[in-house]
């Protein structure tokens, strides 16, 4: 067997740990040097309660960038949903429009309150919320030209959730973020918009692309995370069916395979070395589910 990529360990004369790099298994595309920057700092400064809910949208950015269509954000988020739910963290799919304004107050809604299809193309825009932390994830707003020359990649902020039963979020709540100097004003769609995505055969004929890549997206967040300087962090992040993945692959070597799905070299109960996916990987049996439930 030849020697596989592992989460890569340096130190400095001071040893100090020095930023995380972001591992990727033989076989993957590569991704250009600044969404690479962007992801290693993440990695280095992100708190345990932030780890996997920050570390996801940038990867996925990462191995997308420059190859990715405009209008992907169904795509984008649909695969991101999955890839949490392997991790442990609950992501639902939240459609919306975005006002983006400048100074001066001028600006570009983009989306649709009452979104709809035109071919394979859904016209509207789409994001996530985490329930769980209340947090709202934009994995693709750098789509849009204004957002995409800040460079800071995918939005990720605090929403206020609703207490309406069945409700994440309240139809027409506003979430309001800062990016440089423009005002990215969210505002949520109501469930007709959501039916329109997840009720859509297109959506139903690549529901099997969108979870496999979901779990290859997590496979690689999680070779990220159990490298040195970063997993100490991730066992004290609030996502017990992380803890168990981290503890079940320690350090384990893993590639992509003929089909491109993300393997990890793993002895069975007789020694035997296994090349799992994710998503086969035996943990206890205490161990939460994925999410969709």
């Amino acid at each position: 067997m030849s020697k596989q990529q592992r989460g890569k360990k340096h130190r400095t004369p001071q040893k100090r740990v020095s930023r995380p790099s972001v591992p990727r298994p033989r076989g993957s595309a590569p991704a250009r040097p600044g969404s690479m920057d962007h992801m290693a700092r993440v990695l280095e400064h992100a708190k345990p309660d932030q780890l996997v809910e920050l570390v996801l949208p940038f990867l996925w950015v990462a191995l997308s960038d420059g190859r990715a269509p405009a209008n992907i954000c169904v795509d984008a988020c649909l695969t991101l949903r999955n890839a949490y739910g392997q991790l442990g963290v609950r992501a639902e799919l939240l459609p919306v429009t975005v006002a983006i304004r400048k100074k001066n107050g001028t600006g570009t809604v983009y989306g649709s309150l009452t979104p709809s299809w035109t071919g394979t193309s859904w016209n509207g825009h789409c994001a996530l919320v985490l329930p769980d932390s209340e947090r709202f994830v934009d994995p693709t707003i750098e789509q849009f030209d204004e957002v995409r020359k800040i460079g800071m990649g995918p939005m990720v902020g605090k929403v206020s959730m609703s207490s309406r039963p069945g409700s994440l979020v309240e139809p027409g709540t506003q979430v309001v973020l800062q990016r440089g100097d423009l005002v990215l004003a969210y505002t949520v769609a109501g469930p007709q918009a959501l039916a329109s995505i997840v009720e859509h055969p297109e959506a139903i004929a690549h529901a099997d692309d969108h979870r496999r890549t979901g779990v290859n997206t997590a496979s690689l967040t999680l070779a990220a995370l159990r490298a040195e300087g970063v997993r100490d962090r991730a066992m004290q992040a609030p996502h017990p069916r992380l803890h168990a993945l981290l503890q079940a692959v320690e350090d384990a070597p893993y590639e992509s395979d003929e089909a491109q799905d993300v393997r990890f070299c793993l002895p069975d109960q007789s020694g035997r070395e296994q090349w799992l996916r994710l998503d086969e990987i035996p943990l206890p049996l205490n161990t939460p589910a994925t999410w969709p439930r």
